[in-house]
């Protein structure tokens, strides 16, 4: 069953703060194997003008992604996980993610399609922090797949 096109802009409730640790952006940064020193030296940080170590562009997917549960869960859009694949990311930065930032997330249902059988949901995540300044715009695309003929 198609997903109902009236979801289209609905926004979702904050999440909580996520405090964002040093220790955390260094595992992530080991992780996906790139030892820029600005994600793992507070000194080389603050030689390029940070205040801190900064996290790799894709470290926010983990915040934001958690933020779509709320989308994701959505009892009223009917959503059937069990058939979603990931299929797009895009993130549009205004500036790093640092260590000691507190980010929230606001989920936005950007779009809705039907494209051969299969639900295109897009989801927009803004991140902000604690001060309300804008950090990050997430564009996350999920695709579920159609249910297979009997």
């Amino acid at each position: 069953m198609a997903l109902d096109q009236s979801f289209v802009g609905r926004t979702y409730p904050a999440t909580d703060p996520y405090e964002v640790g040093r220790e955390k952006i260094r595992e992530f940064a080991e992780a996906v194997g790139d030892a820029n020193p600005a994600y793992l030296d507070p000194e080389a940080a603050k030689a390029l003008g940070h205040s801190d170590v900064i996290a790799p562009p894709t470290f926010v997917f983990a915040i934001t992604f958690k933020a779509a549960g709320q989308v994701i869960q959505d009892p009223q859009l009917g959503l059937d996980y069990d058939r979603v694949v990931h299929g797009d990311q895009k993130f549009a930065y205004t500036r790093p993610v640092r260590a000691g930032d507190r980010l929230s997330v606001v989920s936005t249902i950007e779009s809705i399609k039907s494209l051969a059988g299969n639900d295109v949901l897009s989801v927009r995540g803004e991140v902000h922090d604690e001060t309300g300044e804008h950090v990050v715009t997430a564009h996350t695309m999920l695709v579920a797949r159609a249910a297979e003929e009997a």
